[in-house]
């Protein structure tokens, strides 16, 4: 640990509080927190050995839907392992280099999901108003460029924030108030200005969510177009049922998030410890929600957890 009249350069490792305020709770609201991250974790393996072993569901669309559990997996595991510690054990340190990592995949995977969502939303877009053509633009190579695209774009924006941190000066506080390590909460405890943490921040969220949500809404905007042309009903329903999963997923994902951003950022009067829950079910909701609606919308996906688990009775 460097120090320079009393400030530290780098400490070598930060306290992480759990839920503030909410410390004599911690093991009550651990059940609900390890039960969301067990099931994240039973329902993301459930949904990729079944693509994996069934062969008819290696489409493009079960190719996206396996990066997202791949991504769900990474993203739940990379906060449930020490919150429960801190819940159970009371394992509050958490070293400089650990945590930088932490808040690295939190962030990084965060935006490659988005990014997945698009590729998905764009995957509906293709079927419904190309279907002759899907198999040829949504090939297999393409669906690996488009999943190495998603993953390094998160690389790009948020290996930065590790580089902004460790250029930081910190002072004695060495206090966390989160349950995890979060870009700007880690920040604030430096003794300097972190107007630029800020703002890089800021706009790594507002390009990250912005250009997806945009793309999102401008692919369903052309599927309902397509959509209701159709001839008959039945048709505009069927079209419709196949991106029934997709948007609950999406809503799912994207409502706890523009809560959590704008509550940080404007929410001055909410109670911290809402704000902290709020941010940790975040990255246990939607992976555990993930696999239950697909495992319940997808027909495929259903009839064959109903066959595994049917034959696990025999």
């Amino acid at each position: 640990m460097l120090s320079v009249n009393g400030t530290l350069i780098r400490p070598s490792a930060f306290i992480l509080t759990g839920i503030p305020g909410l410390e004599a709770a911690h093991i009550w609201i651990s059940i609900p927190f390890c039960g969301m991250y067990i099931m994240a974790c039973i329902g993301n393996c459930i949904i990729l050995y079944i693509i994996k072993t069934e062969r008819s569901l290696h489409e493009p669309m079960y190719y996206f839907l396996s990066m997202l559990a791949v991504t769900d997996l990474v993203l739940s595991t990379s906060v449930s392992p020490k919150m429960l510690a801190i819940f159970w054990f009371h394992s509050n340190e958490i070293s400089f280099d650990s945590c930088l990592i932490q808040l690295f995949f939190v962030h990084c995977f965060s935006s490659t999901e988005s990014g997945i969502f698009l590729a998905m939303a764009i995957d509906r877009y293709v079927a419904i108003c190309n279907p002759l053509r899907h198999s040829v633009i949504l090939s297999s190579p393409v669906i690996v460029r488009i999943g190495l695209v998603i993953l390094v774009r998160g690389v790009l924006l948020i290996s930065p924030f590790c580089f902004l941190l460790i250029r930081l000066p910190f002072c004695t506080n060495k206090v966390i108030l989160h349950s995890y390590c979060e870009h700007m909460a880690v920040a604030k405890l430096a003794c300097a200005d972190t107007i630029i943490n800020i703002v890089y921040g800021l706009i790594v969220a507002f390009w990250v969510v912005g250009f997806d949500v945009t793309f999102i809404a401008l692919s369903y905007f052309m599927i309902l177009r397509v959509v209701f042309r159709l001839p008959s009903r039945a048709a505009r329903i069927k079209a419709l049922s196949t991106c029934g999963s997709h948007i609950c997923v999406i809503l799912a994902f994207y409502i706890p998030a523009l809560f959590t951003f704008l509550t940080h950022r404007f929410g001055h009067n909410v109670p911290l410890h809402i704000l902290i829950i709020v941010a940790s079910l975040y990255l246990l909701v939607p992976p555990m929600f993930n696999p239950i609606i697909y495992g319940m919308k997808t027909k495929q996906i259903h009839s064959r957890v109903q066959a595994m688990f049917h034959f696990n009775r025999i």
